[in-house]
């Protein structure tokens, strides 16, 4: 089973969620699993809804990471609609178990992003660079295993 993930950036900033478990501080892009016959791209656009109130469509896939074969697809995406802050999925409601943390859209600072705690950290490097020096034109494959 695959996830995918919208990659949101506006005025400078991308969409994250702020993580806050076990006492830690933590980012991530917005998404999740797949639902039943759901493409990678209809999965990053539902939990683009789900989880920041915002209705997106796919520019272009950016990255395909394979940790322990399984994939994560991270998508450009664009903002059609809705309003930030406003998603109704599970963990933005409190429907999760309070171990599970706290989930907080937040837009961050591309600038900024090399001094957070974002995961994975290939995308986070791939989000920094691309800011800085320009983003990929082609789909960049990423494969981790247990060292990497």
């Amino acid at each position: 089973m695959f996830r995918s993930r919208a990659i949101i950036v506006r005025n400078s900033h991308i969409a994250l969620i702020k993580r806050q478990r076990d006492g830690h501080i933590y980012y991530v892009i917005p998404g999740g699993g797949r639902e039943a016959d759901e493409t990678p791209e209809q999965t990053a656009i539902r939990e683009s809804y789900e989880e920041l109130g915002l209705k997106v469509c796919i520019d272009r896939l950016l990255a395909k990471v394979i940790y322990h074969g399984r994939e994560q697809f991270f998508f450009f995406a664009k903002v059609t609609g809705g309003h930030f802050g406003t998603g109704h999925g599970p963990e933005m409601t409190g429907k999760y178990p309070p171990d599970r943390g706290t989930f907080t859209p937040v837009w961050f600072p591309l600038k900024q992003v090399d001094q957070i705690n974002l995961f994975p950290q290939s995308i986070a490097r791939l989000v920094s660079n691309g800011y800085k020096f320009g983003w990929p034109e082609a789909m960049v494959e990423i494969i981790l295993d247990e060292t990497s």
